[in-house]
């Protein structure tokens, strides 16, 4: 499956204005105002001015919440992403509720005890990212993530991505065990018109210990397609 654009102008607008030019612009913003998000929960909490407003939304990071205040905008990140522009743009800080920073080693520890299959789905998260593909939580499809070509207001969702932890992790063989489990996928991922990418995470026996561990490890990318026997049948009115 090819790009599905929204409209006959979406495709000229999305190479006009890049996704990387987009994340550069952001990175530059966050740095000059020495950004701090809130972690909170699950979540990391933060609080744009109109320009950073306007960056985000465009970049496609985190979720606006409707506050009654006019001049800020606050938003919400996962902890995929919050990590991305803390660790990987290095362009948010990232404070608790004592207003006290953490730092990189802090916060890997603290995401990876919310949630144990952290490290296999930020390797994931930072895979699709560094390739200018727009990542969004992809649980209303079944799967983890559903990856978009740019601005989902132009192009519909291309890939819905799974997970995979390959050499020991902690998500390592949960899924795509029997032929069962990759029908029921492929078929839904078929009726919602996404191609299935299946992102396999090997951490080549570095473990977890720390973020620097992510540079040991290596993903396998992996399309997955439903056969259809009609596209190979003979035309019956030739037979």
């Amino acid at each position: 499956m090819g790009p599905r654009w929204k409209g006959k102008a979406s495709e000229a607008r999305a190479l006009a204005d890049p996704m990387s030019k987009i994340v550069l612009q952001l990175q530059f913003s966050l740095t000059q105002s020495d950004a701090q998000g809130l972690l909170s929960g699950c979540s990391i909490l933060y609080q744009a001015d109109e320009e950073q407003t306007d960056l985000l939304n465009r970049a496609c990071f985190g979720r606006t919440i409707i506050t009654a205040e006019k001049d800020k905008q606050w938003f919400q990140f996962g902890m995929e992403e919050a990590f991305y522009l803390s660790y990987h743009l290095n362009c948010l800080k990232i404070v608790d509720g004592q207003d006290r920073e953490k730092n990189v080693q802090e916060l890997w520890q603290d995401m990876k005890s919310r949630k144990a299959t952290f490290p296999e789905f930020y390797m994931a998260y930072q895979h699709l990212r560094m390739k200018n593909w727009i990542v969004r939580p992809g649980s209303q499809y079944g799967v983890d993530f559903v990856a978009y070509r740019h601005h989902p207001a132009l192009v519909h969702s291309e890939f819905a991505v799974l997970v995979l932890s390959e050499g020991g992790g902690s998500n390592e063989n949960v899924r795509l065990r029997v032929w069962s489990d990759f029908l029921c996928t492929i078929r839904l991922c078929g009726s919602v018109a996404k191609t299935l990418l299946v992102l396999s995470v090997n951490d080549n026996g570095s473990g977890s210990v720390s973020p620097s561990c992510l540079d040991n490890y290596s993903i396998e990318e992996r399309t997955v397609t439903r056969w259809s026997p009609e596209q190979c049948r003979e035309n019956p009115e030739k037979v």
